[in-house]
């Protein structure tokens, strides 16, 4: 089921809110509707894979528990990643090690095609810190079955994030209150991001579609490769972005509080400073259970190497199976690891360098997306060369994009940036200011739910991983 659904906005949530403060005065109550609404939103597509979820709360439930205890903690830690690990590598990337076993070795072993469960990534990394966590002293071990299970399953964030931490998240599921402002604050935030989803990013797919579907055929043009790459650099970020803000503002409809995952990336200074800002709850796991534990920055350099390009590979492999993936990781733990060892641009003076260096970190991570989001390297391979001259000729198909879709490349541009945010803070407080911002989210709300009922195209990036 999709947020931006209208079986999703006018059904399934209205009941759920509706159940959980007519039981308001019942705690438990709350968190067993929010469990079973949760296991029924994620049933909604596959059903049969609401059993893999039930199997991740009762395995982590018990790992926690054998953690809790004393003897041979290190030995169920392992038994724990084990599992969560082997859940992920059956459904995400078991098709494809055996196909590059095959390919490698001349083997025929048989290469079963496993559909992917949605979220999996998200919710076995959410499972992992809760067990992780336990081990480690930094969270305690939950005895009620069915508040892990709302940990794992809660819809809001179950499939796309972002990453919920057990021990940021724990005391809200025993304790936690909605105030009205804090849902106010909650449908604003959803309706932002419905509309950053179904206004922005939804337009720009048909443009970044036509680009990869001509680059995979061998038939793109210059123009229409620029054009392309830059309607899928901003596609994705209103699409993620958006599926972000609409999980925290739901999470506050309920009032849970989560960790803010985007910080307006694109206009970063660095590499690094980009994925400070990108995906920020997926970069602070790699950090955490990662990058420190193998010693972080305080050791030589090669270690130092060694440490950035085992994140950046692990990065890559997290959000695909595909060599493409691999690569495009890779790729940003080279960048990232001179960075580091140059220190520029942190240590440059230069302003005019400095300036340069953001413009070419965008123009990276404009290219970089080519890899993501093209068919395979060699398609994005084609896609590179046509932006870098290849493919210069008149283009009728790129231009037809720029001028149709031109009001909506100029919207993303300017809602990538904090102006607006910036300009309405400064604004004076007041009761106008309350309805001058309910006008705009019920302006936003009828606009987006005008695009579902006529039925646009309604795509969703991060499904994949």
């Amino acid at each position: 089921m999709l947020f931006s659904s209208t079986v999703f906005l006018f059904v399934f949530l209205p009941s759920v809110l509706l159940g959980y403060y007519l039981l308001s005065r019942f705690h438990r109550a709350q968190n067993l509707l929010l469990l079973l609404a949760s296991l029924l939103f994620y049933a909604w597509g596959e059903p049969v894979y609401v059993f893999l979820m039930l199997g991740s709360i009762v395995g982590n439930y018990l790992f926690g528990l054998a953690l809790s205890n004393a003897k041979r903690r290190k030995a169920w830690l392992v038994a724990a990643v084990c599992f969560n690990l082997g859940i992920l590598f059956y459904f995400k990337y078991s098709a494809f090690t055996v196909s590059n076993l095959n390919a490698l070795f001349a083997l025929h072993l048989p290469v079963r095609n496993i559909a992917l469960p949605i979220g999996i990534s998200f919710f076995t990394f959410q499972a992992m810190s809760y067990v992780i966590d336990v081990y480690r002293g930094t969270a305690a071990v939950q005895r009620n079955m069915f508040d892990l299970g709302l940990y794992i399953a809660f819809f809001p964030q179950l499939i796309a994030g972002p990453i919920v931490r057990y021990n940021s998240i724990a005391e809200q599921i025993q304790h936690r209150r909605v105030t009205p402002e804090g849902f106010q604050d909650g449908v604003w935030r959803f309706t932002l991001g419905f509309a950053k989803k179904v206004i922005l990013a939804n337009n720009l797919s048909l443009a970044a579609e036509k680009a990869f579907s001509l680059a995979g055929a061998g038939e793109i043009t210059t123009a229409m490769a620029w054009l392309g790459s830059l309607a899928y650099t901003f596609q994705i970020y209103f699409d993620f972005s958006g599926y972000s803000d609409m999980a925290i503002g739901l999470g506050a409809l309920f009032g849970f509080r989560f960790e803010e995952n985007f910080n307006y990336p694109y206009l970063s200074r660095s590499v690094s400073e980009f994925w400070n800002r990108w995906h920020i709850s997926l970069g602070r796991w790699f950090r955490d259970y990662v990058y420190f534990p193998l010693g972080g920055s305080r050791v030589s350099k090669g270690k130092l190497l060694r440490n950035l390009f085992v994140v950046w590979l692990l990065t890559g492999i997290w959000h695909g199976a595909a060599w493409q993936f691999i690569v495009w990781g890779l790729g940003y733990g080279v960048l990232v690891s001179l960075e580091k060892l140059t220190g520029f641009p942190r240590r440059c003076k230069s302003k005019v360098l400095r300036v340069g260096y953001a413009v070419l970190t965008f123009l990276i991570v404009n290219a970089g997306w080519v890899v993501f989001g093209a068919q395979d390297l060699s398609a994005a391979l084609v896609q590179w060369r046509a932006m870098l001259g290849s493919g210069a000729a008149p283009d009728l198909t790129a231009a037809f994009y720029w001028t149709e879709y031109r009001p909506i490349f100029l919207l993303a541009a300017f809602f990538s940036t904090p102006l607006l945010k910036s300009a309405l803070s400064r604004l004076p407080g007041g009761a106008w200011r309350e309805v001058l911002r309910a006008v705009c989210m019920l302006a936003l709300l009828l606009v987006s739910v005008s695009y579902l009922v006529m039925g646009a195209h309604n795509p969703f990036i991060y499904f994949n991983f």
